[in-house]
């Protein structure tokens, strides 16, 4: 039998896989058999003009299900795939709280629902919560009240569960940890966990914070889902992190120590087909004799905002000296902020929800928006302590100057970009710093 060349080995089996982005625009991939969810993500972060803060994700999403979840950086696209259902699709997004819990592992895992294992009945030191999640010699364990739902009913039952590196388990007999009294639910490795993406009166669930475990050779079926519900926000996410935890280890920890190793060359992807959302508007510089295309997004960015402070400036100048003015600072304050990331136009609150729910609760994650009530107003909605609050932003006008505040005119400002950038510094009245915008991109 013939040996392959080395020319050949080059041309491996591909997969076309489609990613849709946020506004429904989607863009075709082919992918090699053994790439990455975060070679995928560079990639479209590439092509797509995108800063790459390493906070991309590739979403698995089931819209029949109503589950989704998003895939862990070292997991295989082509593997994925083959388990979803025709229905079923990847989303290109934004998830802040990927690796949140390595930064701040006490937010999401409160001292009451960590414990050892039972050979020990001492909590976990903090200095060590996240190693012993990690070296597998050791056994955390995750306890507390969940409601599971009954299969193929609506009811629900509220039980002691115990998650553990073998499996969640719940107690036949009140909180009791006993060994006979302990009933596997599911195991991890054959498992993923996913958020509920829809709403509570279709589950007729007891709480919103709904969260599902979905064994991975299930396509379709709902019988075996096991629907789960937490009592809060906190818990929830405890849950659904000490479960990725749990099954990936010290996956995990590679993937956020090293996000910047990329396994596949941008150059050696083959040429994906184009979608029309991508023939879109690209940065240039003309500070030179000829103008070039300014391919680094940081500088691409920089360039944008010292663009619009020299608009700004210019159209000061020239009402200062009485020259009529292409764009007034009046009208340029109240358009300028539509040319960022985290502006959203009009949206509605719920809309607004939804989008900080999906790129992670994190502190310090905002978007600002059209306010519905007051047309000439905007609303800043915030994410702090995994809770979502709204802020609204009023203009206030002075001796025919107009800015805009949100703490009734003690702090004003002349547009909406030096608000964000001085709340990114300042906390002021908020109750944390702007820190994570909010952002949709289109492939």
């Amino acid at each position: 039998m013939p040996s392959c060349s080395p020319d050949c080995c080059l041309f491996q089996a591909v997969e076309i896989i489609k990613v849709y982005s946020e506004d429904g625009a989607g863009k075709v991939v082919e992918v090699p058999a053994d790439m990455r969810a975060r070679d995928v993500c560079q990639f479209l972060v590439y092509k797509s003009h995108c800063l790459d803060d390493n906070s991309w994700s590739l979403v698995e999403h089931h819209p029949l299900l109503g589950l989704e979840r998003c895939l862990e950086d070292h997991e295989l696209v082509v593997q994925v795939q083959a388990s979803m259902t025709s229905d079923s699709k990847f989303l290109f997004r934004k998830n802040y709280d990927k690796y949140e819990f390595f930064r701040n592992p006490l937010n999401f895992f409160p001292e009451q629902m960590v414990a050892w294992c039972q050979e020990s009945n001492g909590s976990i030191p903090h200095s060590q919560l996240l190693q012993n999640f990690l070296n597998s010699s050791s056994c955390p364990e995750v306890q507390g009240f969940l409601y599971l739902k009954a299969s193929g009913r609506k009811s629900w039952k509220r039980l002691s569960m115990f998650l553990r590196r073998s499996g969640l388990y719940y107690s036949t007999k009140g909180s009791s940890k006993e060994p006979r009294h302990l009933q596997l639910l599911s195991d991890l490795e054959d498992s993923s966990v996913f958020t509920v993406t829809t709403g509570r009166k279709l589950h007729n669930a007891p709480t919103d914070y709904k969260f599902c475990i979905k064994p991975s050779k299930v396509r379709s079926e709902c019988k075996e889902l096991r629907m789960l519900c937490a009592e809060d926000e906190q818990s929830r996410t405890c849950w659904m992190t000490a479960f990725r935890l749990l099954k990936y280890g010290i996956l995990l920890d590679q993937n956020y120590k090293s996000p910047q190793q990329r396994k596949f060359p941008v150059s050696h992807f083959t040429t994906p087909v184009r979608s029309v959302s991508e023939n879109s508007l690209v940065a240039m510089d003309f500070s030179g004799r000829t103008g070039r295309v300014i391919e680094n997004p940081l500088e691409a960015v920089s360039a944008a905002v010292e663009e619009g402070q020299k608009w700004r400036k210019r159209g000061q100048r020239m009402k200062a000296l009485g020259s009529p003015s292409p764009l007034q600072p009046s009208s340029l304050s109240s358009v300028i902020h539509r040319t960022q990331l985290w502006f959203h136009g009009r949206i509605r609150r719920e809309e607004s929800h939804k989008m900080i729910m999906q790129q992670g609760q994190v502190d310090g994650l905002f978007l600002l928006r059209d306010c519905q009530s007051n047309p000439k107003a905007f609303v800043l909605t915030l994410c702090h302590h995994q809770k979502i609050r709204h802020f609204q932003i009023l203009p206030c006008e002075e001796e025919g100057q107009m800015s805009f505040s949100l703490d009734d005119g003690s702090t004003k400002f002349t547009d909406l970009i030096h608000l964000v950038e001085f709340y990114q510094l300042n906390r002021g009245v908020l109750p944390c710093k702007l820190k994570h915008p909010c952002t949709a991109v289109a492939l």
